[in-house]
């Protein structure tokens, strides 16, 4: 279950970057695409100022497509739109980036992100978690034989016993063992806390945004 997030700003909003927008001699903008929940970057394609204005009336990513010299509404054929939570311009102005909630993957291959090839391994740290809570929906739904996710989920209480237990192990590293072992433990109880979290319909997410809410 995803969090409730507030729309994307009014035009008005806006309108301090808007103007500040420096559109090369086609009059076209690059704007990155990341994630909003995640961070990943899904993509980059280019804004003209009728794409802007379309994305900040609609509250869906418009783009222009320089191939077939038009403008497009991102999911308009496979629906896999994306809503725009918000829009930034870097520091050149330049640049946009727009920060999107997808409704689906968002390259054409069916690959959840455009960029999905080249050094793929290792990882970089913040793609993490996100992998980690897609295994975590891939398993309740496909339910696997053997899965030690599925029999956490399968047992409310266990999993709270599981994440008291854990807790306990990494306070115990914290004062006994060696940062290694710390590590392996915070390991554990972020894994633990996660499968709680999916067993209430839950997302890392919204413990995020209560986060957010409490810096303010």
């Amino acid at each position: 279950m995803q969090p409730t997030i507030p729309q994307m700003s009014p035009p008005a909003a806006g309108q301090a970057i808007d103007a500040e927008i420096s559109y090369d001699e086609r009059g076209l903008v690059p704007c990155v695409i990341q994630d909003w929940h995640t961070g990943e970057v899904l993509s980059m394609a280019y804004m003209n100022e009728q794409a802007l204005e379309r994305t900040r009336a609609t509250g869906e990513l418009h783009l222009w497509s320089r191939s077939r010299e038009e403008l497009w509404r991102k999911g308009a054929t496979s629906g896999n739109i994306q809503t725009v939570r918000a829009l930034r311009l870097d520091c050149d102005s330049d640049t946009l980036l727009a920060l999107v909630e997808p409704a689906g993957p968002a390259c054409h291959t069916g690959e959840r992100t455009c960029f999905h090839r080249g050094e793929l391994e290792p990882p970089a740290p913040h793609e993490m978690l996100p992998a980690l809570e897609r295994t975590l929906r891939a398993r309740a739904t496909e339910r696997p034989a053997g899965s030690y996710t599925v029999e956490l989920l399968d047992d409310p209480q266990r999993i709270g016993e599981k994440v008291r237990e854990e807790a306990e192990e990494v306070a115990r590293a914290a004062r006994e063992e060696s940062d290694a072992r710390v590590d392996e433990e915070a390991a554990d109880v972020i894994y633990h806390l996660l499968v709680l979290l999916h067993s209430r319909g839950r997302a890392l997410t919204d413990a995020e945004r209560v986060l957010d809410e409490r810096r303010r």
